[in-house]
């Protein structure tokens, strides 16, 4: 099973009266989501299930794909890194899924999955990590396919 998790791309700070998940993508993270989105696109299969926090800087960054995604309450920014395990499925899932959420939990959950420990590891605004669980000799193992940085694309 693939996973790909993307952190949302940069976003506005909290306005005073507002809420977390109304924060809004800036100009330059609409310019991040653009370009990982399209280089999500070349990579991706058509049956990639796309899940979204319901924080509208996700959603933003989810539009960027042109493609039909899932609102996900559970995986909001306060959710864990359990919480974002079960909604894709993993490793259990037939098809590919990519992630939009937050950190810490795309950090926790990417060292969790390569390591075994849920260490505060950083994920950019607007990066990509992509996992692959795959059974070798019988014994499970994740690989990380890709991790890209929207300032390198």
């Amino acid at each position: 099973m693939d996973l790909i998790l993307w952190r949302h791309a940069e976003a506005e700070l909290l306005r005073e009266g507002g809420t977390d998940l109304q924060r809004c993508l800036t100009p330059k993270g609409e310019r991040q989501a653009k370009r990982m989105a399209a280089w999500l696109n070349q990579r991706m299969t058509a049956s990639t299930r796309v899940l979204v926090s319901p924080a509208q800087r996700t959603v933003s960054t989810a539009e960027a794909l042109g493609r039909e995604f899932r609102i996900v309450p559970s995986i909001a920014p306060d959710a864990s890194v359990e919480d974002l395990l079960a909604a894709a499925r993993w490793p259990d899932a037939t098809e590919p899924t990519l992630l939009i959420g937050h950190q810490p939990t795309l950090g926790l959950l990417a060292s969790l999955l390569l390591t075994g420990h849920d260490q505060a590891w950083a994920v950019k605004k607007g990066a990509v990590w992509w996992l692959r669980s795959r059974l070798r000799d019988g014994q499970s193992e994740v690989l990380l396919q890709a991790m890209q940085a929207p300032d390198f694309l």
